[in-house]
């Protein structure tokens, strides 16, 4: 898995937290922008629930060598953009797929697994060779790789990875989720700095469901 962040809000911080403050003033968020702290600002904003401030910032990932399991989960997510690798377009002639670690750590069920991609595989290049990839493409399985850009803002970011780096979300998804959340607060600290899984900054909301591994320790 390869995570990115291509694009991103120059001065997030600062310019949600102006146009924040522009909501109980005369001035504008441009003559307010850099006057004011920021951090101060989104936390008194933000924390009485005003998230919208936070739609002002947005954020562009790359991300290579994900499942296609992972990605039926992200597009789950319906306020964001999503432009994923065609397999109608692009012949997946060689196998390539994610293995679980469950998987990955059994021998035996680690050879078996390998056995059937690599069936897979043949079954596809001999359909490929005699109909279209998007008719061949229907053999190929949940764990293919593919290639998926994503866009968000920020509020949109928050509610993911509220629900994506928790312990109870799917471990592919999750190891994305926090690669993602981490490229974030290099770049927009204070927008992201209670982020993550809802333990992080307050009680689990899993109820008798919950893991009982709070991830506090992995704020910042």
């Amino acid at each position: 898995m390869k995570v990115e962040l291509l694009a991103y809000t120059q001065n997030a911080d600062d310019i949600c937290a102006a146009a924040g403050r522009s909501c109980y003033s005369q001035k504008s968020s441009k003559t307010i922008l850099g006057t004011i702290n920021a951090e101060e600002t989104l936390d008194k904003i933000v924390g009485a629930g005003h998230h919208s401030v936070v739609e002002h910032a947005v954020f562009t990932f790359s991300v290579e060598g994900v499942s296609r399991s992972l990605t039926h989960q992200l597009v789950r997510h319906r306020i964001a953009s999503f432009s994923q690798q065609s397999q109608r377009y692009v012949q997946i002639k060689d196998p390539t797929y994610v293995t679980p670690p469950k998987i990955e750590q059994d021998p035996e069920l680690k050879k078996m697994y390998d056995g059937m991609m690599e069936n897979i595989w043949e079954t596809y290049r001999k359909l490929e060779e005699k109909i279209p990839a998007e008719d061949a493409r229907y053999v190929l399985p949940n764990g293919c790789t593919t290639n998926i850009t994503i866009t968000m803002n920020a509020r949109e970011l928050l509610h993911f990875f509220s629900l994506r780096c928790c312990n109870r979300a799917q471990w592919e998804i999750c190891e994305m989720a926090e690669r993602m959340l981490k490229l974030c607060r290099e770049v927009s600290p204070t927008i992201f700095k209670d982020a993550g899984a809802p333990c992080v900054s307050g009680p689990c909301p899993e109820g008798k469901m919950t893991c009982g591994s709070p991830k506090r320790s992995k704020k910042g």
